[in-house]
């Protein structure tokens, strides 16, 4: 497949797997342009061992892990600007959902970077083998991580819903 259908096909996953790294916008499409030129520059080196999706994403998750270890001390809080709005939805229930994707972003940024790898290609729809094949772990590694980033998601998320002055 070429470099434009493949960036086509995982713009999407390529988008988020960016976001759950970096809230800046502005740097976010900075780091897809690195994404998007390492999957040129390493597409021709895939074998088709495993999905060309799970190439792809460990790809852009080598990228984002580069981008995080230059940016780690560059504070930051931006807005993210997502658009998966229902036109079913009411604007309540669209306020809402975007309220809970920004604190799930929020927590997945929060997580150490071996559990964020996991968690983030899980939200994807990888399966534990998949995840374990594109961040070249065992199987068994990528359900570990995976539920413990499940218990720090879940206390990360009830200490943002806890009111201020509690906790």
């Amino acid at each position: 497949m070429g470099i434009e259908k493949t960036l086509k096909n995982y713009s999407g996953m390529l988008s988020r797997i960016v976001a759950s790294y970096e809230a800046d916008p502005v740097l976010q499409q900075e780091v897809m342009q690195e994404v998007s030129l390492a999957i040129w520059r390493a597409l021709p080196k895939f074998r088709g061992e495993g999905s060309e999706k799970a190439f792809v994403a460990r790809v852009a998750q080598n990228i984002c892990l580069t981008h995080v270890r230059k940016e780690v001390r560059r504070p930051r809080s931006v807005e993210l600007d997502y658009d998966m709005k229902s036109d079913v939805a009411s604007p309540e229930e669209q306020t809402e959902k975007e309220q809970q994707r920004e604190k799930l972003l929020h927590a997945v940024r929060g997580l150490p970077l071996p559990m964020k790898q996991v968690v983030t290609l899980a939200l994807e729809g990888f399966s534990h083998k998949e995840i374990g094949a594109a961040l070249a772990i065992s199987e068994n590694n990528a359900m570990v991580r995976f539920s413990r980033a499940k218990g720090e998601l879940k206390k990360a998320l009830e200490a943002q819903n806890q009111p201020e002055g509690i906790g």
